[in-house]
């Protein structure tokens, strides 16, 4: 699946539609305490994101795939603040 836009929300969470019409949140705050990601605890740092398609990155090295996005995305934003 690739990934149509990638847009970043307060507490870590990304709002993502997908290519097909899927839209949904995905939240990374999991993914912080691994090294790769630690960098993205910072604001400004989780905003910069690229949306490459196939895959999410960060200025730090850290990646999403879409296939792993999409297996989690979830749609009430208010159950997983």
């Amino acid at each position: 699946m690739k990934i149509s836009s990638v847009t970043p929300y307060n507490n870590h969470i990304l709002k993502i539609t997908m290519e097909e019409g899927k839209t949904g949140y995905f939240d990374i705050r999991p993914y912080l305490e691994s090294e790769v990601f630690s960098e993205l605890k910072d604001t400004k740092e989780f905003e910069r994101i690229y949306n490459g398609g196939y895959f999410i990155e960060w200025d730090c090295g850290a990646d999403l795939s879409s296939d792993t996005i999409s297996a989690h995305l979830f749609n009430d934003l208010e159950a997983n603040a």
